[in-house]
């Protein structure tokens, strides 16, 4: 497979807590780093573990929809995967996640792949916030 349909199974397993099948896209060597929280997890069993532990328990997701060109987009009830771009050996998604308790952040995730599997990524959590009214006159709303 190519590295864009490699990429592509890979955030959908992420996005569908398809554990068996983000082991067979991860490298042996694989981690995730958490800079936020100053974290790493350092494999696929404790990247499982963290998830099947989750204390309120990990959302159900189901990808409604995929469509573009270079860029991916997918909407789901609780993870929205905003777009997924990248080329070679590094790629770059970022969304919203919804967690079940009502929370949502914005995350941003790069990955590097090598010999064909995911094998580094690094992912960041944004919660949202209230944009100060001091800069109100220099800015627009996105939404």
């Amino acid at each position: 497979m190519d590295t864009e349909e490699l990429v592509r199974r890979y955030w959908d397993a992420v996005s569908g807590n398809d554990f068996d099948t983000m082991a067979k896209l991860r490298h042996s060597e694989w981690h995730e780093d958490w800079p936020q929280s100053g974290e790493r997890i350092p494999s696929h069993d404790a990247y499982r573990k963290i998830h099947e532990d989750f204390p309120a328990g990990m959302p159900r997701i189901d990808v409604n929809q995929v469509a573009g060109a270079e860029d991916r987009w997918v909407m789901t009830p609780s993870m929205t995967i905003a777009r997924i771009a990248g080329s070679g050996d590094v790629w770059f998604m970022e969304g919203v996640n919804t967690y079940s308790g009502g929370d949502v952040y914005h995350i941003a995730q790069h990955i590097w792949l090598r010999d064909g599997r995911v094998w580094r990524s690094t992912t960041y959590f944004a919660a949202l916030f209230d944009a100060p009214a001091w800069r109100s006159s220099f800015v627009e709303p996105i939404n």
